[in-house]
């Protein structure tokens, strides 16, 4: 048990970074680019584990599965992989870019969980009690002063910010999106398929954003710089197949909203990372006390109650 939660302290410490090495990335390359690397390195490491599974499964002489896909779910696995993979991270990484990485991470991990939660129930016909309406109220209220920082001039076209502002704020509904679709595939489906699959089609989504954006050339002649390279290496292996695997551990051996707990942490060891490594911010005093704000109404949302937003990957 002791052991579970000190994976899960390193699966937050690694998502925590996750947005601390895109944000020193796009000092050397564009967005599409490093987008594009950690799905090729993500898709790589999901075709070894495969191909060990295969293997394994021959030596073993273990039955092969029936896991064919029907046509509606590979709908939902390709509507998957463009609005939670291709499209979600090259939005999060051009929030990251344009106002550092601690809005941003706010923003997903602590707005997501509300959207989570609200789409469950129209989706899953999750029920809203008195003490959900009034976490959603707090969230609100919460939600107003993280996005705009107490001041809606930010949230405005002349704003210096506006395009920052307003992609970080995409973001979680992208997320919650991703989340409602993908429980549903995996209610029918292989886990491990149905993530291969996505992360296998957004690498070709992204191929072809690179590819049509113009930027190929940036893309190959980066493969052997060395930072570009180490982050692309972090945020495809380390924290898309890593992590993943960490939280998909944790939710098997503690309970779900145990696990779904530390995400919220997360933002916070994000904003401690920037801060000790001098990176460029936009973040004020108002967006931290929005971040608590919601922190509290997530918590009330989900008390004494196991709901879908705690058993949904919040992925970094």
């Amino acid at each position: 048990m002791i052991f579970a939660y000190l994976l899960l302290f390193l699966m937050i410490f690694l998502w925590s970074f996750n947005f601390i090495v895109v944000d020193i990335a796009v000092d050397y390359i564009p967005v599409l680019s490093i987008s594009l690397y950690r799905f090729v390195f993500a898709s790589i490491a999901f075709i070894l584990i495969d191909s060990f599974l295969k293997l394994r499964q021959v030596n073993k002489n273990i039955p092969k599965k029936n896991n064919k896909i029907s046509n509606y779910y590979w709908i939902l696995i390709i509507a998957a992989s463009f609005v939670g993979q291709s499209l979600y991270f090259l939005t999060l990484y051009g929030s990251v870019n344009l106002i550092g990485p601690s809005l941003p991470a706010l923003f997903v991990c602590l707005l997501s969980p509300v959207i989570i939660a609200i789409l469950a129930i129209f989706f899953f016909d999750e029920k809203l009690n008195k003490v959900k309406i009034i976490g959603f109220i707090i969230a609100t209220i919460g939600g107003f002063l993280l996005v705009t920082g107490g001041d809606l001039s930010n949230l405005t076209p002349k704003s210096r910010n506006y395009l920052g502002y307003l992609l970080a704020l995409i973001t979680p509904v992208q997320w919650g999106i991703y989340s409602i679709i993908t429980k549903k595939l995996c209610k029918h489906n292989s886990m491990f398929d149905i993530l291969k699959y996505i992360c296998y089609l957004a690498t070709i989504e992204l191929f072809f954003y690179v590819l049509l954006n113009g930027e190929m050339q940036i893309f190959v002649e980066n493969l052997f710089n060395l930072p570009v390279l180490l982050c692309g290496l972090y945020i495809g292996i380390v924290c898309h197949v890593i992590a993943y695997f960490i939280w998909q551990h944790s939710q098997q051996v503690l309970d779900s909203s145990k696990v779904a707990s530390f995400l919220y942490i997360e933002p916070f060891i994000t904003l401690i990372f920037s801060m000790i490594l001098q990176r460029q911010e936009t973040i004020v005093l108002w967006n931290i006390i929005g971040g608590l704000v919601v922190l509290c109404a997530v918590l009330l949302i989900n008390k004494d109650t196991k709901t879908t937003s705690e058993c949904l990957v919040s992925e970094s």
